[in-house]
């Protein structure tokens, strides 16, 4: 099955629109990263121009930024919180925004973008009472 961003099929009125081509290659998307916790996994993905995007599958660290610009590697423990969709956090799947509980239990909330980064980073947003 194939995933297509074309233009949408309705006029903003609601009448319909007639295809005035067949599908391009260029308009064909590709299924979301679904990030997890786990031992490290990723996907290399070329795309279009020749350039290439690094698809997390799973991910068991994260770089966190500290107020004074301090980075640490820290182990990811669990997803708090995902704005993206609520059922994420059941499944612990990260993206950009999430916030996930660190090793010794802080919350941070994730600013890159897993599916297309690669990487993790994070900024904390409120450090454990015990550190």
């Amino acid at each position: 099955m194939a995933i297509w961003h074309s233009r949408s099929r309705r006029k903003p009125t609601g009448g319909r629109l007639r295809p005035h081509r067949k599908h391009k290659k260029y308009e064909l998307g590709r299924l979301p990263a679904r990030t997890t916790i786990g031992e490290r996994k990723l996907e290399i993905i070329r795309v279009r121009g020749g350039n290439y995007k690094f698809r997390l599958k799973k991910v068991d660290y994260a770089n966190v930024v500290y107020e004074g610009g301090k980075v640490e590697k820290k182990k990811v423990v669990d997803v708090v919180e995902n704005k993206a969709n609520p059922h994420f956090v059941r499944e612990k799947i990260i993206t950009k925004g999430a916030i996930i509980k660190l090793e010794d239990g802080t919350l941070a909330r994730v600013t890159s973008r897993p599916g297309q980064d690669g990487v993790i980073n994070v900024v904390v947003i409120k450090t454990s009472a015990k550190a």
